[in-house]
């Protein structure tokens, strides 16, 4: 099994978390003075926008941790590295979204049959700073294009974005009181809130589990890679075909070649490698090369094509052999 050429995954720098930090210490700022704003005005679209805001507190510093620790370099128990450390982050911050979604749900029902009275000049005053914080935050967060096609940046921006909602429910349900004291705004509002961040972290959170799946990249057809595999001279066949992601904007492939003996190995491995690369952005390329046989029968070794293929991979785990007492060791009485 050899490997093709490839280009090194482009690791962020120290500076690209730093619209991480920066947002994380707005954000801080920010949820003590919601959290006091929505005490005393009894708002429960403030105290949701400060909930969420605390979240985003924690999904902000994760991010960051989880950042960290995807630039430790790989061991020969970690092969991969902890690049995933982005991914399980990503995951934790859609699954905590929905969990927030949930709870601001629960307490607008309790609240839409009696809606309490609400101080709405101070609620309003304490949604505008919320909004010029989270707009803020989110502005940092977006520069760069980062929280399009990486997923642990993807979650934190989520979150921010969320708070901005958040923000905006709650100026627009304190504009409604003042004019019309319609406290039934307040609720409302509320679980249009939890609706708009239950929408914008299910992508996230399917995402998060496809990585962890090691499913095929959405914007990769499996069938099209084969196809164009398959039209490389000196290329039979291709089978065992995996594309899976490692981490966001790390793509890797293994597969099972079939090659005549038209052309030497080592020129096929360079030209699939390099289509691999250009056509399909796949630069961590694993490819074994086999005699073509021309048989139509599935690939008869391990292979996840066929269920005979996977159940051929099933090896038995090899329990650690029991040590065998010397003859010279005998009891003692």
């Amino acid at each position: 099994m050899e490997h093709g050429y490839e280009r090194p995954h482009q690791q962020p720098s120290a500076s690209d978390r730093r619209p991480l930090g920066i947002a994380l210490v707005i954000t801080t700022t920010f949820l003590i003075a919601e959290v006091i704003g929505g005490v005393l005005t009894g708002s429960l679209a403030l105290l949701a926008d400060a909930g969420h805001m605390a979240t985003d507190v924690a999904a902000l510093a994760l991010a960051l941790f989880a950042g960290w620790l995807a630039r430790r370099p790989a061991t020969p128990e970690r092969s991969f590295g902890y690049h995933r450390a982005e991914v399980l982050a990503a995951l934790l911050n859609a699954a905590s979204l929905v969990a927030i979604s949930i709870y601001i749900f629960w307490e607008a029902s309790k609240r839409i049959g009696d809606p309490p009275a609400v101080d709405s000049a101070p609620m309003l005053i304490v949604a505008f700073a919320g909004l010029a914080a989270n707009a803020v935050s989110a502005w940092i967060l977006s520069r760069g294009g980062g929280h399009q096609h990486d997923l642990n940046t993807r979650g934190a921006f989520l979150h921010v974005v969320g708070d901005m909602l958040g923000s905006v429910g709650a100026i627009v349900a304190a504009l409604v009181m003042l004019a019309t004291g319609w406290y039934l705004a307040d609720p409302l509002l509320s679980a249009g809130i939890g609706l708009l961040i239950l929408w914008g972290s299910w992508r996230l959170l399917r995402e998060s589990v496809d990585v962890l799946l090691e499913a095929t990249p959405v914007h990769l057809d499996p069938a099209e890679v084969r196809r164009a595999m398959i039209g490389v001279d000196g290329v039979a066949g291709v089978h065992d075909l995996h594309v899976w992601t490692v981490t966001s904007g790390f793509v890797a492939m293994s597969s099972h070649v079939e090659v005549t003996n038209r052309r030497a190995w080592q020129t096929v491995l360079s030209d699939l490698s390099e289509l691999l690369r250009e056509r399909f952005g796949i630069a961590h390329v694993t490819l074994q090369p086999e005699e073509a046989s021309g048989a139509t029968d599935p690939f008869p070794g391990c292979s996840l094509d066929s269920p005979e293929g996977r159940h051929a991979c099933l090896v038995p785990a090899r329990r650690p052999a029991m040590a065998i007492p010397h003859a010279h060791e005998g009891h003692h009485h």
